[in-house]
């Protein structure tokens, strides 16, 4: 049986573009955080598209694992021409460019970038899910996401972003930085 209990692979789009707007989060808690996601947003923009939108700076309780530093995340808004499986290549290839090593699942890091929504694909791949998967449970995506697109429809759950902040149920600090 294939990851995330799915046997096959799952790839649904409603239409092709030359390009895609695709919304990513980034996070750090290590080694001057405001620092590393400013890094982060200079190789967004020469790496994976251009930036046609960003929230503000949040700081959050480190979610799934506590004995950590506080995190720092924003959302960030690309137009790409990736494809979602080379969008996902690059923004690891920039992840270990930083620094980033993958050592304890929800620990400490010094980047990481996860692709929260292209456009209004679905994707169901060993690796690659979009639109992430836990987004609706983490008030440290929803916050910042909701700040620039509210609106934006989840495009499985068929609810908006507002909507989907409204419901979340983790209850972990998250505030402006």
């Amino acid at each position: 049986m294939a990851p995330f209990g799915y046997e096959t692979s799952v790839v649904i789009s409603r239409g092709l573009k030359m390009t895609n707007q695709a919304f990513l989060c980034t996070g750090s808690n290590m080694e001057n955080p405001q620092h590393q996601m400013e890094i982060a947003e200079t190789q967004i923009a020469l790496e994976l598209g251009k930036i046609i939108g960003k929230s503000k700076i949040y700081s959050s309780e480190p979610w799934g694992n506590p004995d950590q530093e506080t995190f720092l995340n924003q959302v960030i808004q690309i137009e790409t021409k990736l494809s979602p499986q080379m969008l996902l290549k690059k923004i690891l290839d920039i992840e270990i460019k930083m620094g980033r090593s993958r050592i304890q699942k929800w620990g400490p890091r010094i980047i990481d970038i996860d692709i929260l929504f292209y456009g209004d694909h679905i994707i169901h791949m060993e690796g690659l899910q979009i639109p992430h998967p836990q987004m609706q449970n983490r008030r440290f995506v929803l916050m910042p996401l909701c700040e620039i697109a509210p609106d934006f429809i989840h495009p499985e759950l068929l609810v908006s972003v507002k909507q989907l902040l409204e419901k979340c149920e983790d209850s972990l600090s998250v505030s402006v930085f």
